[in-house]
């Protein structure tokens, strides 16, 4: 009675016939449609588990049932099957809702992982660890969008400024998803020598190189089944940003020293408080990994954008130094008038620097230790502003004298600056020079 029920739609009856038989060894029941008409009625006949289906159909176009599902039958995780190479469709099919990829020729093993993760999303979860406080409209639209992503297996780009809790979103979208019984993997990206990188990531064999006097495992295989979360990725190497791409792209690595590649199933997160677009406009960060790595962004608010989500935390933190004093009204104000440039992690120091500094049982705006604090009208201070302001205008006053000297020629200029000639002209674009 609880055995699950797959669709199976291509139009060729080869591929129903192998996709059947490998579900059928997993005790999963099958239907098969060979058109899109044919599988819509399916759909609204049919309580699915998981849905398969190739992107080239008589009557349409995949990407087509892909986003109709969305709207029609949205508790069901549809995969899609695409040509081999074929990354573009099958990132459109991931923007579009799809909640994960299988290229062909089909690699049955992968297909058998993709079912099992699939399945496991019907599993709903309670999460035991720790939560995205905020009763604030950008926090309500943050969770809604943690729920939605870890049901796919998308690559997912979690934006925002230092301290916002970016890695905290990373944990809550593997917890609630499929995977959330495999591990969690989180690395910065900025922490790793440059020359050990490969080795980290990837894994090495021994005598591969001096000091190797044991096969290790890197940190994707220590992933596998679960989730590498990439902090600060934009700290990445060029060389190093090419090597993931291709991770990424064909689910498969080959550790140091190591004649042939092994397939790895992780669930690649990634996150920087850097804008990564513009990284990839001056040249600093590789285009097609970015297209690879955001298939869906997430951006986590600042905390000053946040209102009264700022007591609700500094409440929780206080509770969580099992501290007995609290705010009085001065420094609820103080908090709520604060510009937080460190985000939640400024607001937990300085919190527990107030903890030791208060003797009375109430914590001041005094023994919150900060000028701008304790003045409202510094509360929201423009400095951040004016200082962006004076760059901008020192690297438009440079670019100008490098263009003048070089009697407007970009390429010249660009050569005197020690810029590229695209690095060049977007910044040109950017601050406005004529």
């Amino acid at each position: 009675m609880n055995q699950p029920l797959a669709l199976v739609i291509d139009d060729e009856p080869d591929i129903c016939e192998l996709l059947s038989l490998t579900l059928g060894r997993m005790d999963i029941r099958t239907e098969t449609a060979a058109d899109i008409g044919s599988a819509k009625a399916l759909l609204g006949k049919h309580e699915f588990d998981i849905c398969l289906t190739d992107m080239r159909l008589p009557d349409g176009d995949g990407l087509d049932l892909v986003e109709w599902m969305q709207s029609h039958a949205s508790g069901v995780p549809v995969a899609v099957i695409t040509a081999h190479g074929n990354v573009e469709t099958a990132v459109q099919a991931l923007k579009l809702g799809a909640f994960d990829f299988i290229s062909k020729p089909l690699d049955l093993g992968n297909l058998r992982k993709i079912i099992g993760n699939a399945l496991r999303i019907k599993v709903t979860r309670e999460t035991s660890g720790p939560q995205l406080l905020g009763e604030s409209p950008q926090m309500d639209n943050l969770r809604d969008m943690i729920h939605k992503v870890s049901r796919s297996q998308a690559p997912v780009h979690i934006s925002g400024e230092s301290g916002t809790g970016k890695e905290l979103v990373a944990r809550l979208i593997h917890e609630s998803g499929p995977r959330a019984e495999g591990p969690f993997v989180a690395v910065n990206c900025g922490a790793i020598p440059a020359e050990l990188m490969e080795s980290e990531f990837f894994g090495h064999r021994k005598g591969s190189f001096t000091g190797a006097i044991n096969d290790k495992a890197g940190l994707l295989q220590c992933a596998e089944n679960g989730t590498l979360f990439l902090d600060e990725i934009a700290d990445l190497p060029l060389a190093m940003q090419v090597k993931l791409l291709r991770v990424i792209q064909e689910k498969k690595v080959r550790p140091v020293g190591a004649a042939q590649e092994e397939n790895v199933d992780v669930r690649i997160l990634s996150a920087t408080h850097r804008n990564l677009a513009d990284m990839v406009a001056a040249d600093e960060f590789r285009e097609d990994l970015y297209y690879r790595i955001n298939v869906i962004e997430l951006h986590v608010p600042a905390l000053r954008d946040r209102g009264d989500d700022v007591l609700l935390l500094a409440e929780f933190i206080l509770q969580g130094l099992d501290a007995s004093a609290s705010l009085d009204e001065d420094a609820r104000n103080a908090l709520l008038s604060y510009a937080f440039p460190g985000n939640v992690r400024e607001l937990e120091n300085m919190l527990e620097r107030a903890v030791t500094l208060c003797s009375s049982g109430k914590i001041s705006a005094t023994d919150l230790h900060t000028r701008q604090a304790t003045d409202s009208s510094k509360a929201r201070p423009a400095l951040s502003g004016k200082l962006g302001d004076q760059v901008e205008d020192v690297q438009r006053q440079a670019i100008v004298e490098a263009l003048e000297k070089t009697r407007y020629n970009k390429t010249a200029a660009a050569k005197l600056l020690g810029l590229s000639f695209r690095q060049l002209r977007y910044r040109i674009k950017k601050l406005g020079i004529e």
